[in-house]
């Protein structure tokens, strides 16, 4: 049996709304709002034939206008029913982006879905509005509510929506006696095209503000939303992924301001008397001349206050430079570090960490000593040394007339990974 669209569907269908999406949910959800209205404008009826006093109102004009004005009444009514039913492809514009209907802006709540069996008269009028604005304007998608649940021992109401094992999923704490939002954890993956206009708008401005490619393309994105006990409003940081054929890159906002971007630096913007600083440094660490560039970027991150230059090698030696609040940063390392060490058994891994830990220091000075020499021209028998035994195969060497601290990383036979001077 074939289903018989109604004119209004059929209206619906046409240009310049053919390309507009138009489901039964969505079907549903306008008959809804229409029987909504319906039933307001009889209870509103029902008041007046009752004999029920309106309020107030300041008049203008004669009676005569007074008759226009009653005359007009249900055209206006019906007009606004008309709106409800063409609410969904009457969309709010974000600098040339459809973004949301005007349904969904006006009455949030009626965008609200919930699994079966569930205790919604928990949740008061407020409640339900808090929810749908908060995950509407905060999350960017309402999800579909699975657990509502009444807490009386922190007066509280519990609201659950979508799925803890899913990408979208949301948890929120509501004050029972007030409906205010109390706590809150939400998060979401979406496709770049789901992506706010307002961000995407600002990628090629920020990505040249760090002199990478502004070209590169959206390839994924992830929201996460949170609001701790005392705080006046949800926090969301928004995280783009950026990539072309060569080169990556992240922009990270916090609510609609940027607060980290990352990006492959452009030729033109490297600086060449850093890049040969690298590799002289490499080749103090390896003992490996004029290895080629693999990668070089930047990573600006306001919120930490770093601005971060990373250039990566052959047979994976890399080094990075920061400058922040603490003052500056070099690292040399080689990433061959990384690869795990293969230990058969327990006895086998205390017996590593312990040669980790007990390692001889005069070998560790022997072997870092000359490295550091050459990238820095510092005499190093002024460091003492600091052992942490949470940190295996680390150590610090400070300087205990500054704050100037070398950081450390060997094996267990003493050959050095990856040495990091900084500041405390």
């Amino acid at each position: 049996m074939t289903h018989k669209d109604e004119q209004w569907e059929k209206e619906i269908r046409k240009e310049p709304f053919a390309s507009s999406p138009f489901t039964e949910d969505h079907k549903r959800k306008v008959l809804q709002q229409v029987e909504w209205m319906k039933k307001s404008e009889m209870g509103s009826q029902r008041d007046q034939s009752e004999g029920r006093p309106e309020p107030s109102r300041q008049r203008i004009g004669n009676n005569s206008s007074h008759k226009r004005r009653s005359r007009t009444a249900p055209l206006i009514a019906a007009a606004g029913a008309l709106v409800i039913a063409s609410g969904l492809f009457l969309w709010i514009w974000d600098d040339g982006q459809l973004v949301k209907p005007v349904i969904e802006q006006v009455y949030p709540t009626a965008a609200l879905q919930y699994s079966d069996d569930l205790s919604i008269n928990l949740l008061t009028d407020r409640m339900k509005r808090n929810v749908a604005v908060t995950m509407r304007d905060d999350l960017g998608k309402q999800l579909r509510i699975t657990k509502v649940e009444d807490l009386p021992v922190s007066g509280r109401i519990y609201v659950e929506a979508g799925n803890e094992s899913e990408k979208e999923y949301a948890q929120i704490w509501l004050d029972a006696a007030t409906g205010n939002l109390r706590e809150l954890e939400m998060r979401r993956e979406m496709q770049p095209s789901e992506l706010e206009h307002r961000y995407l708008r600002q990628v090629p401005s920020l990505l040249q503000s760090i002199g990478s490619t502004p070209t590169l393309k959206p390839a994924s994105a992830r929201r996460y939303v949170s609001m701790k006990q005392g705080e006046m409003e949800p926090i969301s940081h928004t995280t783009l992924t950026l990539e072309n054929e060569n080169s990556y890159g992240e922009i990270v906002w916090q609510q609609d301001k940027a607060i980290s971007i990352t990006g492959e630096l452009r030729p033109d913007q490297i600086s060449q008397s850093a890049l040969g600083d690298a590799r002289k440094a490499i080749e103090a660490l390896s003992g490996k001349a004029n290895l080629d560039l693999v990668r070089a970027s930047r990573s600006k991150d306001d919120e930490l206050g770093e601005d971060t230059v990373f250039f990566s090698f052959e047979s994976n030696y890399f080094v990075q430079m920061s400058e922040g609040k603490k003052g500056l940063s070099y690292t040399i390392g080689d990433a061959n570090y990384y690869e795990q060490q293969e230990i058969g058994n327990i006895e086998e891994m205390e017996a590593y960490h312990e040669k980790l830990y007990n390692i001889d220091e005069s070998l560790l000075r022997d072997n870092v000593g000359p490295i550091i020499k050459k990238i820095f021209n510092v005499d190093f028998n002024d460091y003492k040394l600091h052992k942490n035994a949470e940190q295996l195969g680390m150590v610090t060497f400070e300087l205990e007339s500054s704050t100037d601290v070398f950081q450390v990383i060997y094996r267990e036979d003493g050959q050095i990974k990856m040495i990091t001077r900084g500041e405390l």
